[in-house]
């Protein structure tokens, strides 16, 4: 492994860190959606899965102007949450409560990734790289509006786990008799 030495260094070994978090979230996304009970939750993460593959091919732009390859670093906090959100996953859990962990276990994801590309945002600015700036700037504002998004849906979706599982079991009931 290299030894890091300026600014430049740092900004590489991070945009290679993110862009494995990027990779393991394409893998775990399709999951989350397949667990979710809530339409609107399992669209959000389809939708987030498509935005994440333009946030990797984004990385692989600024890694060709750098001459760099995206390649060998392993994010490990990714990998700690992705774990978390497998854990949701598992979860012997109502619907709607599953659902909370899911968007509990996303807005982690979410946050780390505003605080990574804020980070290498700053040092492409500090760089001189520009276009690298932009393109990491387009990045982290789709990943504050998922958030945004994460947040919005968890207004229903606590609701309805805070009304718990026997309520909503009576609920469908209500509506299945009613056809």
């Amino acid at each position: 492994m290299p030894k890091i030495t300026n600014l430049h260094d740092v900004f590489v070994e991070q945009l290679k860190d993110l862009y494995n978090a990027e990779t393991q979230l394409i893998k775990a996304l399709p999951k989350m959606a397949k667990a979710a009970h809530s339409q609107e939750l399992a669209h959000g993460f389809e939708e987030h899965l498509e935005q994440t593959k333009g946030h990797a091919s984004r990385l692989e732009k600024i890694f060709k102007k750098l001459d760099e390859k995206p390649t060998g670093k392993k994010c490990k906090a990714m990998e700690g949450l992705i774990a978390e959100g497998a854990e949701a996953i598992e979860e012997n859990a109502a619907p709607a409560a599953k659902d909370v962990l899911l968007i509990a276990a996303a807005q982690r994801v979410e946050h780390y990734e505003i605080a990574g590309y804020g980070s290498v945002r700053t040092f492409a600015k500090l760089l001189g790289e520009n276009e690298a700036a932009e393109l990491l700037n387009q990045t982290l504002q789709e990943e504050a509006e998922t958030d945004k998004k994460l947040t919005s849906v968890a207004e229903t979706v606590n609701a309805e786990a805070e009304k718990g599982e026997e309520e909503e079991e009576e609920e469908e009931t209500l509506s299945s008799s009613r056809r």
